[in-house]
């Protein structure tokens, strides 16, 4: 499925296993749209409670509002009864999310899905 708004950046996702790919600049408007996709996603899913992989490599920076979507997508998944698993983290996120305590919150998928740092 292929998710896009213009508030935001376009979000594609698949179902079974689910992937969240966000790319482009995220706004702090476009979280809650992006929040209520994953619920629709986690409704319509069939599986277990695998995981939800979430590919942020291509979001425009790391800043806040990510380090946001992150920490609502979290609870999202928390609440189905999931864990959210980042895909492609930037040191610059990975830097935030210990900042602020999220690093042990979500999974961060293998060292091989990391981006290197400058």
């Amino acid at each position: 499925m292929s998710f896009g708004r213009r508030a935001g950046p376009p979000v594609v996702a698949a179902i079974d296993p689910i992937v969240l790919v966000v790319t482009g600049h995220l706004t702090r408007d476009a979280v809650p749209a992006l929040c209520a996709e994953l619920e629709t996603l986690l409704n319509g899913s069939r599986g277990a409670a695998a995981p939800v992989e979430c590919d942020v490599g291509g979001a425009d920076r790391a800043d806040l509002v990510l380090v946001e979507a992150v920490a609502r997508l979290a609870l999202v998944a928390r609440r189905a009864g999931r864990q959210l698993r980042l895909r492609r983290v930037g040191p610059e996120l990975q830097g935030l999310l210990d900042l602020v305590g999220l690093a042990d919150v979500v999974a961060l998928k293998g060292p091989e899905e990391r981006v290197p740092g400058p």
